[in-house]
This record gives structure tokens, C-alpha cells and sequence, in this order.
């Protein structure tokens, strides 16, 4: 296949990139290399992709790209992704996630693209006590960030239903694993561990994920663009849930480091306390999680343990 990966310079989208390329599709690459874009990160498949660095929400770039490229698919990664960034100023997150979004659906209208694939996240239904978030769960976004998701999920659906356009959006959990840039916790609370830094967590650290291996995740959002209903939306989630404070503590023990590191801090404003998604729906398409937490944390430490000089110099 054609497929245009816009944001697949960062974390999960440079995954799914080494993903496809090595599926044997003709991949271009879209990236406004923002401060966690990296191209380091598609080193094991350079030359064998071609991208253009561009911002999403610049029209004349996107269509330019889309010309060029003619891809039958494009997968929308692109997007500002961090909580505390969206809450200091959220314009930045309006910008990329929700015009940027809308460029992008104009662009492909007009465009012969056969499928849309809009990446999303958990957090636009907002938190959840107990039970589990379906599709149909109702948005309740709680930070500018899961505010300006659910603003592009929304676009992405009105367009399917005014336009007929062929999209599909996957709504994953909390994606963890090698070359996640050093602002989310894993990757922070590693290299603050290394550097025998203390390590903050918010309020008593009883807030709960639910974690997926970033591997794991690109292989459901592959399933869902290859098998995937036109104009549905798909959880993606492992079943794996850990109380901040479980993870923090496990990558203590990993690195054998003192359990005094930890230090307690304010919590974040509007902190959603648990997150937990029903994914029966993206595996009737064939597909499950395939990497367990214990192991996952292990590879992941093991290779910022490897690679510390660029999680350093982030």
C-alpha cells in the first residue's frame, strides 16, 4: 500500500512507520520535527521511506504532499500529546490537533484517498471509576488536551457522515516503550532513577493506567486499517492497569534504586484518576496484546539504560 504517516517522526507514529515499511508498504513521512520529533528514531529503515517536513495545519504543504505522494492511505499521528503542556498553554494543541485535523480531512477530499486512519486516545471519554469504556461511551474530556481529541474525533465523524468519507479513529491507552520522548512518566521517572534524581509523583501516586507496549499498539491501529469499518472508532488497550506509584516503584526495583527517591508532589489540576477500555471490538479483527507489562518495562529500561545519551540530551 500507499500510506502517508503524518507525526512519523514521534514516538508511536515512528513505530508504526518501521512497522509498515517492514510490512513491504511505500511509506511517506510527514513532520514538523517539533521538540519530540526525531528522525533518529526511523535510523533502521532510512531510505527505504520518503518524507517531507511540514506542519499539518499548512493547507499548501499537505496538499502538496498528498499530490506527490498519492497515497491510498493516511494515518494522522500528528498531534501535541502532553496533559501539562496543554494545561500551561493549550493554543498549541488547538492548532496541530483540531485545525490540523481539519486540513488534513479537507486535503483528502479532494484527494484519492481510500482510508483515513485518525489516531485518538482514551482520554476524551475522561476517567472512570469502575467498569470499562466502550466506543460508545460518551466524550468527557478533563484537560485542554483530551479536549482538543475529542474536537478532532468529532470532526473526523462529521465528516464520515456529511462527506461519505472513508475514515476509521482508534482511541488507544497509555502507549509505553523505546524512544518515547522524556515528559511521560516511564521515561522520566527512568532517567531521574539513573541520575539518582528524585523522582515526582502526583499526590499519593493512586491513579490508574491502563499500559500498552507501543509495538502492540501499531499492530492493532495496521488491524483496524486494513480491516476496519468505515466511520467506526476502536479501543485499544492491553487489560494491563497500574497505579502510578506500582509503575514508579517497579522501575525502581528493575534499576535497583532506593524506594527514598520518590517524592511526593502537588497533584496536576484536573488529574483524571483512572482510565479503562473494553477492547472486545478491535479483536474481533484478529487481534490482541501481546507484550506483558513486567517484560515491556524490562525492554524499555534496558534500552534508555543503552540509549542514555539521547535520553539525556532531551
Amino acid at each position: 500500500m500507499k500510506i502517508l504517516v503524518t507525526g512519523g517522526a514521534g514516538f508511536i507514529g515512528s513505530e508504526f512507520v518501521r512497522q509498515s515499511v517492514m510490512a513491504g508498504d511505500d511509506v511517506t513521512v510527514i513532520d514538523n520535527l517539533t521538540y519530540c520529533g526525531d528522525l533518529t528514531r526511523l535510523d533502521t529503515v532510512k531510505g527505504e521511506f520518503a518524507f517531507r517536513k511540514a506542519d499539518i495545519s499548512d493547507a499548501n504543504a499537505v496538499r502538496a504532499a498528498l499530490s506527490e505522494a498519492r497515497p491510498s492511505v493516511v494515518v494522522n499521528f500528528a498531534a501535541e500529546t502532553h496533559v501539562d503542556r496543554s494545561i500551561d498553554d493549550a493554543s498549541p494543541f488547538i492548532d496541530t490537533n483540531v485545525k490540523g485535523t481539519q486540513v488534513l480531512l479537507d486535503a483528502c477530499l479532494k484527494s484519492p484517498v481510500k482510508r483515513f486512519v485518525h489516531i485518538s486516545t482514551d482520554e476524551v471519554y475522561g476517567e472512570i471509576k469502575r467498569g470499562s469504556f466502550t466506543e460508545k461511551s460518551p466524550f468527557s474530556p478533563n484537560s485542554p488536551y483530551s479536549a482538543s481529541k475529542a474536537a478532532a474525533d468529532m470532526l473526523v465523524k462529521s465528516y464520515h457522515r456529511t462527506y461519505g468519507f472513508p475514515c476509521v479513529t482508534v482511541r488507544p491507552s497509555n502507549n509505553y516503550g523505546p524512544w518515547q520522548y522524556p515528559e511521560k512518566l516511564i521515561p522520566v521517572m527512568i532517567g531521574k532513577a539513573l541520575r539518582g534524581e528524585k523522582l515526582p509523583v502526583y499526590a499519593k501516586g493512586l491513579n490508574r493506567r491502563e499500559w500498552l507496549f507501543v509495538s502492540d499498539c501499531c499492530s492493532a491501529i495496521r488491524a483496524v486499517m486494513l480491516k476496519g469499518a468505515d466511520g467506526e472508532a476502536y479501543n485499544i488497550g492491553s487489560g494491563i492497569e497500574r497505579r502510578n506509584i506500582d509503575v514508579v516503584t517497579e522501575i525502581l526495583h528493575v534499576l535497583d534504586k532506593p524506594a527514598s527517591l520518590i517524592k511526593f508532589v502537588k497533584d496536576r489540576p484536573g488529574h483524571d484518576f483512572r482510565y479503562s477500555l473494553d477492547c472486545a471490538k478491535v479483536r474481533k479483527l484478529g487481534w490482541k496484546a501481546e507484550v506483558g507489562f513486567a517484560e515491556g518495562l524490562r525492554v524499555t529500561i534496558a534500552w534508555y539504560m543503552k540509549n542514555r545519551q539521547w535520553l539525556f540530551s532531551k
